[in-house]
């Protein structure tokens, strides 16, 4: 498959991943608080869907790499949300199987697999070791979001969220550059400035509530 296919698989997956940011910082702004809308939570699922198919196209395992656990929490988010259920049955059923033949495919190429990814003339052990770090600070990100969320039975993105994104973020941007990838470039430095908001967001409406607590009650 030419480059030029390949690079718009990548960026059409970055676009929507840089899509959901945008628009949950638009509505989280409106509303004054940090939001967990829908739209994000379908831009994502259908971003990791493209990504993972970049990534094996550009032999890039830290790629993949970023995109095995997330993929389901972004379905357990859409659940709770109750937007999963109103998916018609074969579709869900071939979207949440999707990973799992991923991965049987990758498990039948065995040697072939360890050759083209883990061990990838183009990528240095060190640098592939920098990469996969990125992604799986990236990936926990969202680990953690769906813990915080369970325990409230609700889809929440807390700060804590925000404040893992914005360190791997920072990582993937840098292994982005030393691999001259304009597209882990492009996607991971427009979410910088969003993720240092929705901090910012969250210390504000922190601060908030805290003034309201202090104050004095009427009698």
């Amino acid at each position: 498959m030419s480059n030029w296919w390949m690079f718009a698989v990548g960026f059409l997956a970055q676009g929507l991943f840089s899509a959901r940011i945008l628009i949950q910082w638009i509505m989280s702004e409106r509303a004054r608080r940090v939001l967990s809308p829908d739209v994000f939570w379908i831009l994502s699922l259908v971003g990791s869907i493209l990504l993972y198919i970049y990534g094996w196209m550009r032999d890039d395992f830290p790629i993949i790499l970023g995109q095995l656990i997330s993929y389901y929490i972004y379905i357990w988010n859409l659940n709770i949300k109750g937007v999963w259920q109103k998916v018609c049955r074969p579709a869900r059923i071939g979207i949440a199987a999707l990973p799992v033949a991923a991965l049987m495919m990758t498990a039948s190429e065995g040697t072939a697999f360890v050759s083209r990814f883990l061990h990838n003339g183009d990528v240095p052990p060190l640098l592939l070791l920098f990469g996969s770090a990125g992604q799986i600070i990236l990936t926990l990100r969202f680990v953690y979001q769906w813990h915080y969320s369970y325990r409230r039975h609700a889809s929440v993105l807390p700060v804590g969220f925000w404040i893992i994104s914005l360190t791997g973020s920072a990582i993937i941007v840098t292994y982005g550059i030393v691999r001259s990838d304009p597209v882990l470039i492009l996607g991971q430095s427009v979410g910088l400035v969003a993720y240092i908001r929705n901090i910012m967001l969250h210390q504000k409406s922190r601060a908030a509530g805290l003034k309201r607590c202090k104050r004095p009650h009427k009698h």
